[in-house]
């Protein structure tokens, strides 16, 4: 026991109220001491009676006087109180005993109004479990990785909203937003706040779709080009359902033969290509931001403090007819690099083809880049970007759990993938709605051997956004303010070095040995983190042992300055109105009337006769368009 320790303390204060009982009541310490008063009336635990009846069985020549007293001890007699023996246990034994008998007492009495742990279903986290159960063993929270038969406070799924039939708590998805991020859906979502608002939302690359588009594209194309003479365009094509890099390849003209056999396979998005990237070390790179969704109405927005830049591994150079194929090149997404053999693992946050946002904003502010207006610009399209998506997506939440049916509450992290262009504007190039939360990359031991190794910048950025997603989603979270009002952050611990996590093997050869003591965040350089085990004060706050939020809340923060984008949004909120609640796609004409009436545009020109007048000229309008045409998004001429 440390010196000036509390439980050296308290146990101090013990003994020096047992001497003044002892003080108070000299005079029945003399009775006492005929009748042979054991230690635990000082405070030591009483030893059980089961130890003391094989002596009393036995011939021994302790007179039976003593021995009849110690048995009375058990009945209800009115005794004086007991005092402290003539003869003090051993002073060690004794502050022992009183600090254990005293947690225990304690531990008692707080289990009748303790705070239970927070319940989280893992059994389908899939790829981000790792980091997922790295994050509940800081937290301190209950996981149940094969389900559990009552129901969970938070559900952690890995792919979709219906990995699971839930029908109470939260679950990390939303219904519908796999289907939102898709290439061609976001390009639609986009397109329609660039029509309303053109210059709030140039930060998304003019869009076509294929193959619904394509002769557009052409003629588009070929106009500019007939303007001007000295434009070179390149185009990227990104097929709709793809990821991880996957057919993602460079034309320099619509009639490439690549592009015609995409028009004859699956639908896609071709979009102008950013020829003028930021370059760090010749190498192009793009920024994957973590974004949280708390919430849909209210909207809620948090974005992630720090993030990872992915880097190519060839030199870049603008888009030619020589160089259009090289992807290493002109792609930045990792899981096509990982396979170039220019491709350097990152064995810290600043270096490799892997680095910390934070690393790189670093060393632009030492050029002297304005980092405050950088994040303001990402900010601003992080924000937009939702506003764009929130209004199907509240059609697909109400279509799933229709208002007054029993059904979860909803968050999800949305992964950014954001360019940087050479003026430092922000470009939004795709949004993730299953980003990878994988911890490990893979390490070649040997030729055509390889072994998954932990990350330290993958762990490091994406283990504090689940941690820190679960505590602003926590259930308990009122509870836990009310039962510890002083309640609040700190960075006293951190998660275990990776070195003390990893084998032998797994560390032999590899550079990634790097102790967590390096990272300037590890408070205990060269200690194991006494986070991870559920020990410690149970009075204590149970967050003061977690770093400060990673997450940063932008709306409603900055709602009045992006309000009056969200139009869009109050269409979609009319439209649940009328629709949403009774179940039905159909606008009935009473329903239309309504939808006229509320939104104000009756009047003295648009009587509610003629109001039915438009409701079925709109009807048969709508009846004549092809299925096809209702599909891409045809307009009623």
């Amino acid at each position: 026991m440390l010196r000036g320790s509390p439980e050296r303390e308290l146990a101090a204060s013990w003994e020096a109220d047992a001497a003044a009982a002892a003080a108070a009541k000299s005079q029945a310490a003399e009775a006492e001491e005929q009748l042979g008063v054991d230690a635990g009336a000082a405070g030591e635990p009483e030893r059980p009676a089961r130890e003391e009846q094989p002596k009393a069985a036995g011939p021994a020549p302790v007179p039976a006087r003593p021995r009849a007293a110690e048995e009375g001890d058990a009945r209800p007699a009115r005794r004086p109180p007991p005092a402290p023996p003539l003869i003090p246990p051993r002073p060690a034994r004794t502050l022992c005993h009183l600090v254990k008998a005293r947690s225990r007492g304690r531990g008692y009495r707080r289990g009748s109004g303790s705070l239970r742990p927070v319940t989280v279903d893992s059994s389908k986290a899939r790829t981000s479990l790792d980091a997922l159960k790295i994050s509940l063993r800081q937290l301190r929270w209950k996981e149940f990785p094969f389900g559990r038969r009552l129901p969970c406070d938070i559900y952690w799924h890995g792919v979709s909203f219906h990995d699971n039939d839930i029908l109470s708590g939260q679950v990390n998805k939303f219904p519908g937003m796999t289907e939102m991020v898709r290439k061609i859906t976001l390009s639609r979502a986009l397109r329609i706040m660039q029509n309303l608002f053109p210059e709030e939302y140039n930060f998304y690359p003019r869009s076509w779709i294929l193959p619904d588009e394509f002769q557009l594209f052409v003629a588009q194309v070929r106009m500019v080009k007939d303007g001007d003479r000295s434009w070179k365009p390149t185009f990227i094509v990104k097929p709709d359902g793809g990821c991880q890099g996957d057919g993602i390849y460079l034309i320099k003209d619509p009639s490439d033969v690549r592009l015609t056999g995409t028009l004859q396979s699956r639908p896609a998005v071709v979009q102008e290509y950013i020829c003028k990237p930021l370059l760090i070390d010749k190498l192009k790179f793009d920024i994957r931001l973590y974004v949280l969704l708390k919430s849909l109405d209210p909207l809620e927005i948090y974005i992630a403090k720090d993030g990872l830049s992915r880097f190519c591994t060839e030199p870049y150079q603008e888009p030619n007819s020589q160089n259009l194929h090289h992807v290493f090149m002109h792609l930045t997404n990792y899981s096509l690099n990982i396979h170039s053999g220019k491709f350097i693992h990152s064995d810290s946050a600043s270096t490799g083809s892997k680095r910390t946002f934070s690393s790189i904003l670093c060393k632009l502010s030492s050029k002297g880049v304005d980092i405050k207006k950088v994040w303001s610009d990402i900010i601003s399209l992080v924000i937009k970007t939702v506003i764009a998506l929130t209004p199907e997506l509240k059609v697909f939440y109400q279509s799933d759990i229709p208002t007054g049916r029993p059904g979860p509450t909803c968050f999800q992290i949305l992964g950014f993938d954001i360019l940087l262009m050479k003026n430092l504007k922000p470009m939004l190039l795709e949004v993730n709605a299953n980003p990878s939360m994988r911890i490990e990359h893979e390490y070649e031991l040997s030729p055509g051997v390889f072994e998954n190794i932990p990350s330290l910048v993958d762990e490091e950025v994406k283990v504090a956004v689940i941690r820190d997603t679960l505590r602003l989603m926590d259930p308990l979270k009122k509870k836990k303010e009310k039962h510890f009002p002083d309640i609040c952050m700190d960075r006293k611990h951190r998660v275990p070095p990776v070195s003390d996590r990893m084998s032998s093997s797994k560390l032999k050869g590899s550079s990634l040995s790097v102790a967590r003591s390096q990272h300037p965040e590890n408070p205990f350089p060269g200690k194991e983190d006494p986070g991870c085990e559920l020990t410690g004060d149970p009075d204590s706050n149970p967050e003061a042992h977690l770093p400060s939020i990673c997450l940063k809340q932008v709306f409603p923060k900055y709602a009045k300055q992006f309000n009056y984008l969200r139009l869009v949004d109050r269409m979609a909120n009319l439209f649940i109105r009328f629709l949403g609640i009774k179940g039905t796609m159909k606008l009935g004409p009473t329903g239309f009337r309504t939808f006229i009436r509320n939104c104000k545009l009756s009047s003295s020109s648009l009587s509610m006769a003629a109001v039915d007048i438009l409701y079925i000229d709109i009807t048969r309008r709508w009846n004549s368009v092809t299925l096809d045409q209702r599909d891409s998004g045809g307009e009623l001429s």
